[in-house]
């Protein structure tokens, strides 16, 4: 049982660590697009990329509660709360680009960039501060 539980906790771990790389990638192709049509079509292969590891992130934190009997810490909390904001962010983000950009309009993209790189920014931010927390 120690082994599975230890072989779960890596996964997890390297699933955050690849959602991490996801996050800087995307923050990478942003500040890289001049073109709002071309982002937008290479968004629609990155964001099922993002969404699977956030799935398997959450997924794996939850067998490894399970197999811990459902014993809730405040790392378990945080942990939990992290993957609603995580999840939030991700959906206004595409949200902005769907429904709030005109890709027609002059500037567009510049608009868009303003406040993905915002959302962007707190998910890495939230990322990074809870691997340090979970490592240290």
């Amino acid at each position: 049982m120690e082994a599975l539980y230890t072989t779960g906790l890596e996964i997890h771990f390297v699933g955050v660590v690849v959602l991490l790389a996801v996050v800087m990638f995307n923050i990478i192709m942003l500040a890289l697009s001049h073109q709002i049509i071309r982002y937008a079509k290479r968004l629609r292969i990155v964001i099922p990329i993002s969404w699977g590891l956030i799935t398997i992130t959450i997924f794996t934190g939850i067998v490894m509660m399970a197999a811990k009997h459902l014993t809730f810490s405040l790392a378990n909390i945080a942990m939990i709360i992290l993957s609603i904001i995580f999840i939030i962010l991700e959906i206004k983000r595409y949200k902005i680009l769907k429904y709030e950009t005109d890709i027609r309009q002059k500037g567009a993209l510049t608009e868009y960039k303003r406040k993905a790189f915002r959302y962007l920014g707190i998910e890495m931010l939230l990322l990074i501060v809870m691997s340090i927390w979970m490592v240290v």
